[in-house]
């Protein structure tokens, strides 16, 4: 085995995968007025970034096992962060809108590349440890890029805040320098090794994972990330800086429980954390479009991210242990493109929403995607038993 890359590289790079659309959040009516579109269009907005993603994460997955990480990983950072420097450049919607597409070609292969390098390194409860903070430090971005773009948005204007993205570039580099550059010594086929990963992937835990997921990222970017900040816009007047607190307040809680997530593994077993976590969502989201006050709308935010913290790593951490080592790249990959899907297809619904029945009601019909979860949980093959114990 290689020498392991240092922590803190891999929450760089797992920060880096998650500003394409956290970063834009709290801009989004400032960029709609900005380049006059009407509010409904930024369901295409926020899609427009992970489309790619779709298709390009399984892909990169197989580029990684066959030309190893240190390469794949560095071109997807470098292609990320040139076409994030154009997006804050972009003088119209249309403009925009292919360059946050381009982007999402890089942006493909960051988070799962994360994964996989943790996989590559880690094994047993201190890998379920790693992927649990790995996710904690992805919900402390969550919480602090909202934050920080909405203050630089209400301060300079969006295209500052854009500007963020070009911090890629500099992380693109110390890949480049840090990570082994060793391939594989006889990679089979390109058709053989698409063949095995498929026969890895009709795994029914793996499976089920990739499945699980898609039904989270939708309910996580289509109501909580596109409905959200517009019903903040327009039902309590908030201006981007206090929105981007707002939509913050998840990540304390995330937090917290991505950071214990092997101590919740050793008493809860993951078919349980997924049906707990399906069922609070649907709570969540039921309080946010019917609250009246701005302390109830905190309080079902602190509900969501508590079982989003606890959601997202156990997938995670399931789909990695489940994966042969030598499809590890592509097996993962599959299940952050079934999270492209999400983030694709979870903003184009909410867009849907929001033109047809206004954000209030589009936050309460998001609860659907939440009981269709907790119907994988019951139904489906995901563990039952807990990890036995925690170092």
């Amino acid at each position: 085995m290689s020498r392991r890359p240092p922590l803190g590289f891999i929450f760089a790079v797992t920060l880096t995968g998650i500003l394409n659309n956290t970063l834009i959040t709290p801009a989004l009516p400032d960029i709609l007025t900005d380049l006059g579109v009407p509010s409904e269009r930024s369901g295409i907005l926020v899609a427009s970034g992970s489309t790619a993603g779709i298709v390009m994460a399984p892909v990169v997955g197989i580029l990684a096992d066959r030309f190893g990480r240190r390469l794949v990983l560095t071109v997807c950072l470098a292609l990320f962060g040139t076409f994030g420097g154009v997006a804050a450049l972009a003088p119209s919607f249309t403009v925009l809108l292919v360059a946050r597409f381009i982007q999402g070609f890089g942006s493909a292969g960051l988070v799962n590349l994360a994964i996989v390098l943790i996989g590559d390194h880690w094994s047993g409860t201190e890998r379920t440890r790693i992927v649990g903070r790995n996710s904690a430090v992805l919900t402390v971005g969550l919480a602090a890029i909202p934050s920080m773009s909405g203050v630089l948005t209400e301060a300079f204007g969006w295209r500052v805040a854009f500007a963020v993205f070009t911090v890629a570039l500099l992380t693109a580099g110390v890949a480049w320098t840090i990570l082994d550059g060793r391939r594989p010594a006889d990679p089979p086929r390109v058709r053989d090794q698409v063949a095995a990963a498929a026969t890895a992937i009709r795994n029914p835990v793996i499976l089920a994972t990739v499945v699980a997921s898609l039904l989270v990222f939708v309910a996580i970017f289509g109501v909580m990330l596109t409905a959200f900040p517009i019903h903040l816009a327009d039902e309590f007047g908030l201006g981007a800086a206090a929105r981007g607190l707002v939509i913050s307040i998840p990540a304390v809680t995330s937090t917290i429980a991505a950071f214990n997530l092997a101590r919740i593994r050793s008493v809860l077993s993951p078919r349980r954390i997924v049906g707990v976590g399906a069922a609070t969502f649907a709570l969540a989201f039921v309080l946010l479009g019917v609250a009246g006050a701005l302390a109830v709308v905190i309080a079902a935010a602190l509900l969501f991210g508590a079982a989003e913290g606890s959601l997202i790593p156990t997938l995670q951490d399931l789909n990695v242990e489940a994966a042969p080592d030598e499809h590890r790249g592509a097996v993962v990959a599959v299940w952050v493109g079934a999270a492209r899907l999400g983030q694709t297809v979870g903003p184009l619904m909410a867009g849907v929403g929001l033109a047809l029945v206004g954000s209030g009601p589009t936050l309460v019909i998001g609860s659907g995607v939440a009981l269709a979860l907790l119907v994988v949980a019951v139904v489906g093959p995901l563990p039952r038993g807990t990890q036995a114990s925690v170092r």
